[in-house]
């Protein structure tokens, strides 16, 4: 006799996985300045170290997503706790750049598997319109879980306390996700078959896709790069880091929430071109603002990013539909795969700033600060391209739509 599946409670046992992975976005941006004091690392070995989560994301689920099929959900989410416990406590008593680097592959391994196991898992689950609801409810606990995460390390660093501490409390919503999955029935997978794989690879090699593909790249790291160097590149505008994280997930996590249906139903790559040119002008004021400015002009960054990933898997659900499940997920991988590429590149441009500042006789805060705007000034280079590719990809649609309307 077959188990009843309880979808309610493993639908909240993915949300806390979700906000597992979230936590750990959050508060690694949170401690990453005392991780440069504590192991004496330079802003690039920063850069590496935050690169080796976002490289361990995309890994597990270019993995993760073809074992879908072949070994059920209920595997592959052990297998995320597994490797979140053990990123998490071979962080905690790191010993250094090498032990650091291996620690967070692990806890992004982990990341990526809960993406792989929940995704189709909240799809097998529900019919009809439930799927899009459910996994937009879903997908509002990433953003939301920075949240947490990031008011979460302002307070516990406001208290004194360490870094090591921080890290630790991303346990919690790890153990509560374990406790909600065991020993639960799991939906069995759909099967699509070998055949319908080789169709999506095939309609992966079209122009369109590889475009979007690029795309991806750059509307990933213009969200995460201001994000996940919040604390060293803004610790000196007179603004709270973590408050500015707070304000913009929270921001992004309402947008998704309540304003996806909308997106769905405006044109795609308008959204994707109002939104490019906002994030640039958020970044770039980010870059020139100091005190209250700051929140000010996160607010912009913040609506600019919002829909940027979103809109992305959708308008390749919606216009490159032969790609599949597939297509999708190597746009999500690819999305993470670039922000990890571009981190050390980061770290090495706040390294070059400061020593900039310095040539020039800057010390202390005003140095920091100038090396933090000078950075921010450079990632807003992500945006920019995007305003060009998505007013390209505007017109080319359009032009489309006409033609095929005629």
């Amino acid at each position: 006799m077959s188990q009843i599946i309880n979808r309610d409670k493993l639908f909240l046992g993915s949300c806390f996985a979700l906000i597992t992975t979230a936590m750990a976005f959050g508060i690694r941006a949170g401690v990453l300045t005392q991780l440069g004091v504590e192991f004496n690392l330079n802003s690039q070995e920063l850069g590496y170290v935050n690169q080796m989560a976002f490289l361990g994301f995309p890994i597990a689920m270019i993995v993760g997503g073809p074992l879908y099929n072949a070994l059920g959900p209920k595997k592959i989410i052990w297998v995320a706790f597994i490797t979140h416990v053990l990123g998490l406590v071979m962080t905690i008593f790191s010993g250094g750049f090498w032990t650091l680097l291996l620690s967070t592959f692990f806890v992004g391994f982990g990341n990526g598997t809960v993406e792989a196991a929940c995704n189709p898992m909240i799809s097998d689950m529900y019919e009809g319109n439930e799927k899009t609801k459910m996994l937009n409810r879903f997908h509002m606990w990433f953003p939301g879980g920075i949240v947490i995460g990031s008011l979460l390390s302002q307070f516990m660093t406001s208290a004194g306390m360490n870094w090591q501490l921080q890290i630790g409390s991303i346990l919690i919503p790890a153990v509560i996700y374990a406790f909600l999955f065991f020993g639960q029935a799991f939906p069995e997978s759909q099967d699509e078959g070998a055949a319908s794989t080789g169709d999506n690879l095939k309609a992966m090699m079209s122009p369109l896709y590889i475009f979007m593909l690029a795309c991806m790249a750059l509307t990933a790291i213009s969200e995460f790069g201001p994000e996940q160097w919040i604390g060293p590149v803004l610790g000196k505008a007179g603004a709270s880091p973590m408050i500015i994280l707070a304000l913009v997930t929270g921001l992004m996590a309402v947008g998704r929430y309540f304003a996806g249906p909308i997106v769905h139903s405006i044109n795609p790559t308008g959204v994707l071109l109002g939104s490019a040119i906002l994030a640039t002008i958020g970044v770039v004021l980010m870059s020139q603002a100091t005190g209250g400015m700051v929140y000010i002009s996160a607010i912009i960054f913040a609506i600019g990013v919002c829909y940027f990933w979103p809109t992305m898997i959708g308008f390749v659900a919606e216009n490159l539909p032969r790609t599949g499940a597939f297509g999708m997920s190597i746009i999500g991988g690819m999305g993470m795969f670039s922000t990890s590429i571009f981190q050390p590149i980061i770290g090495k441009w706040l390294d070059d700033e400061k020593a900039a500042a310095a040539a020039q006789g800057l010390t202390g805060d005003v140095a920091e600060l100038a090396a933090g705007q000078a950075t921010l000034d450079n990632m807003a280079v992500f945006p920019a391209i995007l305003v060009v590719a998505f007013a390209g990809l505007y017109f080319y649609m359009r032009k489309n739509k006409t033609a095929s309307h005629a």
